[in-house]
């Protein structure tokens, strides 16, 4: 069995990949949006974190979240948006994956990967660079050509304040080595 290991720090900001079960293009649905973003804002407000930034593409997800001083429960938080949006979804007529064996052993669902990989952010530097993907990753997934195009990013946010241009990402695809953000788990 894998050995999984996650960095904690309190008060941390992390950049996170969340995937759907067996990548399913669940986030097309309307519902799924929904459910989702009610998820999210339900344990927001018992679990206090901000998005600093996030991205949703029809299979996974990427966010950027700052974890208030003293607290790196990340992983709970996760967990529990998971199994809100898990019940959201499915009440509202959404549908599982066909589950493996050993998914039904243990008792999962087929809407979300198991697991889900995790990053601290090191620096300010670092942060830039993991905002900098999670905003050009539609264009990288080669869903839109330009980054403004993308309706489901909190690009759009960043633009109304000032940090990007609308035109921002038409260049950024050679500024970076993006396989440090390859999709593994440590």
């Amino acid at each position: 069995m894998t050995n999984y290991c996650r960095n904690y720090v309190p008060g941390g900001t992390y950049f996170f990949t969340l995937v759907s079960y067996r990548r399913r293009s669940i986030f097309k649905l309307p519902i799924a949006r929904k459910s989702l973003r009610e998820a999210i804002s339900r344990v927001r407000k018992k679990y206090e974190f901000q998005i600093v930034a996030l991205v949703l593409l029809p299979d996974h997800l990427h966010a950027v979240w700052t974890l208030p001083s003293g607290d790196d429960k990340y992983s709970m938080r996760w967990m529990r948006i998971k199994d809100k949006f898990t019940k959201l979804f499915l009440a509202q007529g959404g549908r599982e994956g066909r589950l493996t064996a050993s998914a039904r052993r243990r008792k999962e669902r087929g809407v979300w990967q198991r697991r889900y990989w995790e990053h601290t952010v090191r620096d300010e530097d670092d942060l830039e660079r993991c905002v900098d993907y999670i905003h050009f990753n539609p264009v990288k997934q080669g869903y839109v050509t330009q980054v403004r195009d993308w309706p489901w990013s909190s690009f759009h946010r960043f633009v109304k304040e000032g940090q990007y241009s609308s035109e921002w990402g038409k260049s950024v695809s050679r500024q970076y080595d993006w396989t440090d953000f390859e999709e593994h788990d440590c």
